[in-house]
């Protein structure tokens, strides 16, 4: 039996015997050969892979390079750098407070108290340790007198100590107490005061708040009033409180030593007394006024005053300007043109000139204060008189060479042995820079400048037989353990003979009996000066102010055997004279003082007891 066939499936396109579907072509990169890859065993790939002793072996060597580096940072910090990382913790434990020392005390010759120092409350405060800072700067801000934003900023910086306000009062220091505010403490701090308030201030200088000498005495002898700071070292936890049982040192300050001055209280306070009195009446700038014993150059007082504002009294001055500010003397001057010509001869103390009311030097004509006619004036005359043509006539004698000699030889154009901080040299010319004028504005006391202290020292010179001794301020100091010890005497040295100074004795006294300075008189004693009233030179330009005036006076007492020298100035008073606005201070100074020291007047000559023959006294005829 034929089997039944069916007829086969239909041919589908593509397939072979059918034309084949076109694709649209693609751009390929050409097939790279094949390579020939050469086929590890399975075994042995599989036992590279997992071998142990290789992960081992790496281990070991990372291991090895940590410690190494862990034994070479050990090393770095235990033993090379030990010492700065021991340090380091350290001072982020442990806190070092200064402890201020105190000033010693100011004395005056008498001992008694012109500065010293008292122990002071200082609030200060911890950070870290407030709780509250607005809270806490809000009960704070009106106890300190200060405003609370500011309190607040100050108890959140970030440090462990923080000064609030230091040296209070002790009833604000109380009241802080009271309040029990955390990290809010006090501390001892010693502060300046002045027992006599302002009485010789300038002089003795000024503090700052670090117990700092600013100026003055306070300044000049630092090194001996300053003393030595201690200190306190304490352990902290870093939350600032102190660690119980960590490290503690204290090391107490060494307090400075005391000056005693060679100033007197009583005679400071009188000099000021009368000074302001002087510069009120006659509507002055301000004076200064200085008090010498005459003997040892030792200053008694030291004068320094403005004039208040707005009609108030007088006030001191903010530095010493009895040597820190220069004038023209003026008048006052003419002692040395004298005393120069007469110790070197060229004029006798017995001369008689005959003074014109004007000369003529270089292109200036210099004239008397009075005119009058050509007179004949002995030198006396001239000096009571204070005539101007007639201390230049004396000076063109001398001249320029001489003249600067004996100017600088009396202590101008040089400071005094004070050395106090800010003290002027005063100003005095090369003679080969003089103007053509110079020989006559010198001669008078203009185109130079010098200081109070100068000035004084000078007439000290005549007080003392030509002598000059040299100023002093400090008497003695005394250390810790009470010792005393004396500064040396003062230095002096020759500048005129006692013979020429002998001369201008009676000169000077002349000028109180009978000149420009009868207002310097002292009942029962006599005494010898010079009245001077220079022009003030003017600020900033050349030439001089205006109608202002530098008004002076200076001198001894008694003339016989001098004890007490003396200068006062005044700055623009009106009157302008200084035999009217400044020989009366001198008097009323002087006499003061002479009764303050129990200085006697001198027994007159006619009076004088001496032994006779027979043993019993007798008057002196």
């Amino acid at each position: 039996m034929t089997p039944y066939r069916t007829s086969p499936p239909p041919r589908r396109e593509g397939r072979r015997g059918s034309p084949p579907r076109r694709r649209p072509p693609v751009d390929r990169a050409p097939r790279p050969a094949p390579r020939t890859v050469r086929r590890v065993p399975r075994q042995l790939s599989r036992r590279r892979a997992g071998d142990p002793r290789r992960r081992v072996v790496a281990l070991l060597l990372i291991l090895a390079v940590a410690f190494a580096a862990l034994v070479v940072r050990l090393v770095q910090v235990q033993a090379i750098e030990a010492d700065r990382y021991a340090a380091f913790g350290e001072s982020q434990r442990v806190r070092r407070i200064d402890l201020p020392a105190a000033r010693g005390t100011i004395f005056d010759r008498n001992l008694h108290p012109l500065a010293l120092s008292v122990p002071q409350q200082t609030i200060w405060a911890n950070p870290r340790l407030v709780s509250d800072p607005l809270a806490e700067a809000a009960r704070l801000a009106p106890v300190l007198d200060k405003e609370t934003a500011e309190v607040q900023e100050m108890l959140t910086r970030d440090s462990s100590f923080v000064y609030l306000a230091r040296k209070v009062p002790d009833r604000v220091a109380d009241e802080v107490k009271s309040l029990e505010l955390d990290g809010i403490y006090t501390l001892e701090e010693p502060k300046r005061f002045l027992p006599s308030k302002s009485l010789a201030a300038p002089v003795i200088g000024q503090v700052g708040l670090d117990n700092d000498g600013l100026s003055g005495l306070e300044s000049r002898y630092e090194e001996q009033l300053a003393g030595r700071p201690g200190w306190r070292i304490v352990e902290r936890d870093q939350g600032g409180r102190e660690i119980t049982g960590g490290v503690r040192q204290h090391v107490p300050s060494a307090r400075g030593d005391d000056l005693v001055l060679t100033l007197d209280r009583s005679i400071q306070y009188e000099t000021e007394r009368a000074l302001a009195e002087s510069v009120t009446t006659n509507n002055a700038k301000g004076g200064m006024a200085v008090v010498m014993d005459s003997k040892t150059g030792e200053v008694l007082a030291m004068a320094n005053l403005v004039a208040g504002e707005e009609d108030g009294p007088p006030q001191p001055a903010v530095s010493n300007r009895a040597v820190t500010a220069v004038f023209e003397p003026g008048s006052v001057n003419k002692l040395i043109t004298v005393a120069g010509a007469i110790e070197e001869g060229v004029i006798g103390a017995e001369d008689k000139l005959g003074v014109p009311d004007t000369i003529r030097v270089g292109n200036h004509t210099f004239s008397e204060h009075d005119p009058h006619p050509t007179v004949s004036w002995s030198i006396t005359d001239i000096v009571a008189n204070s005539s101007n043509v007639g201390a230049i006539m004396i000076g063109q004698k001398l001249g320029k060479e001489r003249l600067d000699a004996y100017l600088r030889a009396f202590g101008l154009g040089e400071k005094t042995a004070l050395n106090l901080p800010g003290e002027s040299r005063g100003l005095l010319l090369d003679p080969d820079k003089w103007w053509t004028t110079s020989m006559g504005t010198t001669p008078i006391g203009q185109g130079l400048a010098v200081t109070a202290v100068q000035m004084l020292a000078a007439y000290n010179t005549v007080a003392n037989g030509g002598l000059y001794v040299a100023p002093k301020l400090v008497k003695a100091t005394v250390d810790t353990d009470g010792d005393s010890h004396p500064t040396p005497p003062s230095e002096t040295r020759r500048v005129i003979s006692e013979r020429t100074a002998a001369a201008l004795v009676p000169m000077l006294v002349e000028v109180v009996t009978r000149g420009t300075g009868e207002l310097a008189a002292i009942d029962g004693y006599s005494v010898a000066g010079k009245t001077g009233t220079a022009r003030k030179p003017a600020e900033n330009v050349r030439g001089y102010k205006a109608g202002a005036y530098v008004s002076s006076f200076a001198g001894f007492v008694p003339a016989e055997d001098p004890r007490l020298s003396a200068i006062v100035i005044l700055d623009e008073p009106t009157p302008i004279y200084g035999g009217i606005v400044a020989a009366p201070v001198f008097a009323q100074v002087a006499n003061y003082a002479l009764r303050e020291l129990r200085i006697p007047p001198p027994v007159p000559r006619d009076q004088v007891v001496k032994p006779s023959r027979s043993g019993r006294a007798r008057m002196a005829p």
